[in-house]
Parts: structure tokens; sequence; C-alpha cells
């Protein structure tokens, strides 16, 4: 029996990255058939926000920001065939702020300007609308998206991270068919980590909203919520980050159960299920983050 540590994951383009306490691994199948993997060593010396609750999950959160955009597009070059233009981490990082531009803007700042403009004075139910349109927003994005064919397969590799990730916490030997055995869906998945992060917005927002005096013009009022809203983000990352850190470790809780299960609802539209050779994949990579030897993948060194 393995030695248990903690290992997380995402899926990227044709691929999956695994994180162990000693390593960051993107395993990618390459249109060849065969799988590259690269492996990072990850340092052990971690800063004082690290260490803070209510703190370290906004510095985590960054932290797995940026390794995304390298990781992402790693995957993503070698998903492609050689002759096919590759994609500098500069365009990687640009096209990753965009999107974190167009989310803030979708999920934050236009729920919240239709909540104050509709109820300029009536701030419960201002905070009540806001409140429904993030939610309505959050869970058509990810659905309408899932129609897309690129999406799909990356909704297929984040099941087969996860179903890997099973395995290994149940003590079984790492393949495709121990593997395959399991549920797409994992309470300590990003998917119901971002539910969480909605969820506790709308108490925070709602909270602070009351706290401060209200504006005399419209725009003052509209200016403040979204200005607060926006700044606000890092502390409820902080909030959310400690709710799942907790839950994941209480399920055998029949009240923390029933928090997760929204989170694992929401997960039957942001995982499929994966075929043997995505698996395959995960595995690869399951494996090299926990040190072991590869004999059916090619390490890349970069």
């Amino acid at each position: 029996m393995r030695d248990k540590v903690s290992i997380g994951g995402q899926a990227v383009i044709e691929g999956v990255m695994m994180r162990s306490p000693d390593f960051i691994v993107t395993a990618v199948r390459k249109p060849s058939g065969e799988i590259v993997y690269k492996r990072t060593a990850i340092s052990k010396k971690k800063g004082a926000l690290e260490k803070t609750p209510f703190v370290r999950g906004a510095v985590m959160l960054f932290d797995a920001l940026t390794t995304g955009i390298k990781e992402l597009t790693f995957s993503a070059n070698q998903s492609e065939d050689k002759e096919e233009e590759q994609i500098s981490q500069k365009e990687a990082v640009l096209t990753t702020v965009m999107s974190l531009a167009l989310g803030i803007g979708l999920f934050v700042v236009i729920p919240s300007l239709i909540g104050g403009f509709l109820f300029p004075n009536d701030k419960i139910h201002a905070n009540l609308l806001e409140a429904g349109l993030r939610l309505i927003f959050f869970v058509l994005y990810i659905w309408l998206i899932s129609f897309s064919k690129e999406v799909k397969r990356v909704y297929e590799y984040h099941g087969a991270e996860h179903k890997s990730i099973y395995a290994y916490e149940n003590d079984m030997e790492l393949t495709p068919d121990n593997a395959k055995k399991f549920t797409t869906l994992h309470p300590r998945c990003g998917t119901s980590f971002l539910l969480i992060v909605m969820l506790i917005a709308i108490i925070v927002f709602s909270t602070i909203d009351f706290l401060f005096p209200t504006p005399v013009t419209i725009m003052g009022k509209l200016s403040l919520k979204v200005g607060l809203r926006v700044i606000l983000m890092p502390l409820i990352a902080g909030i959310s980050y400690e709710i799942q850190r907790y839950s994941s470790k209480h399920l055998d809780n029949i009240f923390i159960k029933i928090l997760a299960m929204p989170g694992l609802c929401l997960q039957k539209i942001t995982t499929k299920e994966p075929d043997m050779k995505q698996l395959e994949v995960a595995i690869v990579a399951i494996k090299a983050s926990l040190g072991e030897n590869i004999e059916n993948a090619t390490e890349i060194y970069k």
C-alpha cells in the first residue's frame, strides 16, 4: 500500500495535469498517438501567506492560474501537428487575461449592474436579482460551451482525471481498467469550488452593501457596487477555499454531503465519460506526479 498524499489536477487540451506535493505533471496525447509528459518539481518553501487561513486560498488560486497558463501552453503545442504554428507564452497569457476579464464582466459586473439599475433604492431585491442572474449565467455558460467539440474533449479528460484520482485514493493499481470503474464526480473538483465562490459571493456582496453609505446618484451607486465586488473577489476566493478544504475532509458527515451535492450535480455538465485512451493519459500524469517509472510515455524536458 502506497503512502497517501493529496493529489489534484485539471484537464488540459488532449491531456491531464496532475499536481502532487512533489511534482506538477502534464501528460498529452500527440496526433501521432504517442503520449508525452512534462514534469516540474515543486519548491518546498512556503511563504507566510500560503499558510494563513482565508488568505492562502487567493494565493493558491493565483498560483494555479499562472501554472495553468504554462501547462495549457504545453498541452496546446504538443497536441498540434508540428507544421502548425506553436502558441507562445505571451499569447497564452493574453488569452487568459481576456478570459478572466470576460468572466469578471459576465459573472460579477453585469449581474451587479442589472440588479442595481432595476432596483436602485432597494438593496434586498437588487441583491436577490444579482445573485439569481449570476448563478443562471454561470450554469448556462458551462452548459452552452459543452456543445463545442473541443470543450467536450476537455470535459472527457476532466472525467479521466477524476477517475484516476479515485483509483489512487482507493489504493488500486493505477490502470485504465481500474480507473474506469469510478464515477467522474469528485468533491474536490474546481467546478465545485467555482460554485462555492458564487454562493459565498452572494452572502458577502449582500452583507457589504448594507455596511457602506448609499451614494446619491445612480452612477455613484453602480460604481460602488461594481468596485466593491471586484475588490472583494480575493477574500471570497479565500473563504471558498477554506470551505471546500474542510468539506472534502468531512464527507462522512451527512450535512457536509448535502452541501456538496450542488457542486457534484454541476459536474454532470463539466465531466464526461472518458475512453480508455484518455484514461491512459490521466494514469501517466498521476503516476509521473508520484515519481513512478513511466514506460508507455516519453518525458519532455523543458
